[in-house]
């Protein structure tokens, strides 16, 4: 599947007015959203225990409370997050369906899979970004390694026999292990799962040895003293995890891209809708309770107008398709 990396002057100014639109409106409310008695579905593409998830739930307490009505977070994990992007393509546009998916949904996908049911620019609706966190690069404590050189200079001695789990094939915690091994040097082996808990949970059990995890979880794994935290994939070192070099600190790099989660809706949403939305979403992203619960995950609540959003989906699609062609990574 083809898209172009640039928006159109027109399709630019009509989300551009939409951001507009949104951040006036603020949450005024708009005629026919929420409807009476109807709950909102919130769709994650994640197993349930999972930092994807909690976070969805987090996000969705606080917004049932501003919205006044029932907000249902609704698994549908597989495929690379696309059965839950799926069932939110076949929801009614009404904003009672919506989708909190992270970036690798929209900007890696399209790149990494061969058959992928959705474009990623036409076939949802904008609405706000939710979080932005890095993931990190963790390992068993039974891998005999202690840092990020010790880790490559094990897996130049020991080719084709470090696993590294992943959350889907093709998603980022998949990419990033490729990335990695591609610029260290090393030849690892890829062990796909179906959701961040059920991978997370292998590794604490050393059934595999490393997988690049969700800082939430990472952090909380690490406590039970079965798993190391080398590497962060930032810029910058992370507030909640200060003592971990980057990657990039510990010797490999190219691996800092786009990485963020947003709340999207089908396409074809009234712009009331999605201005509506976006108001409630912004409360309750600027609420204490779901700051704190990021927080303690190493993520920061990002909220955005619709315009905003589209465009960093289409700077993530063209960052995440670059590195995608250079590692010569191969359509699953």
């Amino acid at each position: 599947m083809s898209h172009s990396f640039r928006l159109s002057r027109r399709v630019f100014a009509a989300w551009a007015g939409l951001g507009t639109l949104a951040t006036a409106a603020g949450v005024r409310a708009q005629a026919g959203f929420p409807q009476p008695g109807r709950p909102i579905r919130l769709l994650v593409g994640l197993a349930a225990g999972g930092s994807l998830d909690g976070q969805a739930r987090a996000i969705g307490q606080r917004l049932a409370e501003i919205a006044g009505t029932q907000v249902v977070v609704d698994n549908k994990p597989g495929a690379s997050m696309m059965i839950s992007a799926q069932e939110l393509m076949r929801a009614a546009p009404d904003g009672h369906t919506l989708l909190y998916a992270p970036s690798s949904v929209f900007a890696q996908n399209p790149h990494t899979l061969s058959k992928v049911p959705y474009d990623p620019f036409k076939d949802f609706t904008p609405i706000s970004m939710a979080a932005k966190g890095p993931l990190v690069l963790t390992t068993h404590v039974s891998l005999p390694v202690q840092n990020l050189p010790e880790l490559v200079a094990w897996g130049k001695a020991n080719p084709g026999k470090l696993n590294f789990a992943n959350f889907g094939t093709g998603t980022s915690s998949h990419v990033y292990a490729a990335a990695f091994a591609r610029a260290a040097g090393i030849d690892v082996v890829h062990v796909p799962y179906k959701g961040t808990a059920d991978a997370a949970r292998d590794l604490l059990e050393g059934r595999v040895q490393a997988y690049f995890d969700a800082a939430p979880t990472a952090i909380q794994n690490r406590a039970t003293g079965r798993i190391r935290i080398l590497g962060v994939v930032a810029s910058a070192r992370s507030p909640a995890l200060p003592e971990v070099p980057t990657i990039t600190e510990g010797g490999v790099s190219g691996m800092d891209l786009p990485s963020w989660i947003a709340i999207v809706g089908p396409a074809g949403m009234a712009p009331e809708t999605v201005s509506r939305l976006n108001g409630l979403i912004r409360q309750a992203l600027s609420s204490q309770s779901v700051r704190d619960f990021m927080a303690k995950g190493a993520y920061e609540p990002v909220a955005s107008t619709p315009a905003e959003l589209m465009q960093e989906m289409h700077i993530a699609y063209e960052r995440w398709g670059t590195m995608i062609q250079q590692i010569g990574f191969e359509k699953q």
